[in-house]
């Protein structure tokens, strides 16, 4: 096993999975948490004189805001950063922490049940948020002061908190188009653009479907409606290239074109110029997919017809048709 592939492997068994947005789009998403934690403190404390605040002893934010930071400006368009994702998986996991705190205090397992709890309201009520989760552990092992407030404490900070860093994420994502919050203004916006699809008659490719995810340009938590875009995106795609390549040549490289497992990328190290087809061979390698690093050996007019197109290496470890190159 060569250290590339052993590379390859473990990002495989990591989960390491290639990034397709742009520098653009993650300095964008680093910016909009600053000033979605900007809003929820300022937000909060101009909500509430110093004197309440200070008096109850809680804090103006809860440290799970954080996490819905990351959702919100990150992952705008994903099914978990929608609105009603953000308020019910906050509230909900607030309500059920305080009546486990209430109902079980001083126990070991309290912690535990609040948050499983949690996760089974939110799946149930389709409004999974993760950090929903650390809402209904901190009113669990938040302290004395977060206790004294019981209930209250769905309002104060938490409520609080979600209507600040929601109303921050919709201004924010407005100034971008390709990045409108929630989601659903998004697709809206790209309806009048996408082209009706007009009758297949090709299938998709990896290419197709890595070019589509460009075009997004946003890191991929997908709803239905956005998943639905991309397939129509990877579609259009498909129907601009159909034909094997006229040639094959040595030190270019080629795609079958076919999607998951079973996609694969080769470049021709070598080849005999032979002119009885018969015996005209390629020697390859396959550098990306199936059978990934292994050298091999077929004839031209084999690989020409295993071939669907010539392709290049892009930035971030993606591999996009030569003719979208040019």
């Amino acid at each position: 096993m060569t250290l590339t592939h052993f590379i390859n492997e473990a990002k495989l068994f990591l989960g390491i999975e290639r990034n397709n947005t742009s520098h653009k789009e993650k300095w964008i998403s680093a910016l909009g948490g600053i000033f979605g934690i900007l809003a929820v403190y300022w937000g909060t404390r101009w909500s509430f004189p110093n004197s309440y605040i200070d008096s109850v002893g809680v804090f103006a934010m809860v440290t799970s805001m954080g996490a819905s930071a990351v959702l919100l400006f990150a992952v705008p368009q994903g099914a978990l950063s929608q609105p009603w994702a953000v308020v019910g998986g906050h509230l909900i996991s607030a309500f059920i922490g305080v009546s486990c705190q209430q109902l079980f205090a001083e126990q070991t397992w309290t912690p535990a049940l609040a948050v499983g709890l949690a996760i089974g309201a939110m799946h149930y009520l389709r409004c999974i948020h993760p950090p929903g989760g650390a809402t209904a552990l901190a009113a669990v092992i938040g302290g004395s002061q977060i206790h004294a407030l019981g209930y209250h404490y769905l309002f104060m900070p938490i409520l609080i908190n979600v209507i600040f860093i929601l109303i921050m994420a919709i201004g924010f994502n407005a100034l971008f188009g390709w990045r409108r919050y929630p989601a659903h203004l998004t697709r809206r916006l790209r309806e009048s653009k996408i082209v009706k699809p007009a009758e297949r008659q090709f299938d998709l490719t990896q290419e197709d479907f890595a070019a589509a995810m460009q075009q997004l340009n946003s890191y991929v938590d997908i709803t239905a409606e956005s998943l639905t875009e991309l397939l129509e995106l990877a579609k259009q795609h498909a129907e601009k290239n159909i034909t094997h390549p006229e040639e094959i040549i040595p030190g270019h490289f080629y795609s079958n074109g076919k999607l998951g497992k079973l996609w694969s990328v080769r470049q021709v190290l070598d080849g005999s110029e032979d002119e009885i087809p018969e015996k005209d061979r390629v020697i390859y390698k396959v550098l990306a997919g199936d059978g990934a690093y292994q050298t091999d050996i077929c004839l031209r007019k084999e690989f020409r017809q295993w071939a669907r197109f010539e392709v290049q290496p892009a930035e971030n470890g993606r591999w996009v048709k030569v003719a979208d190159e040019l």
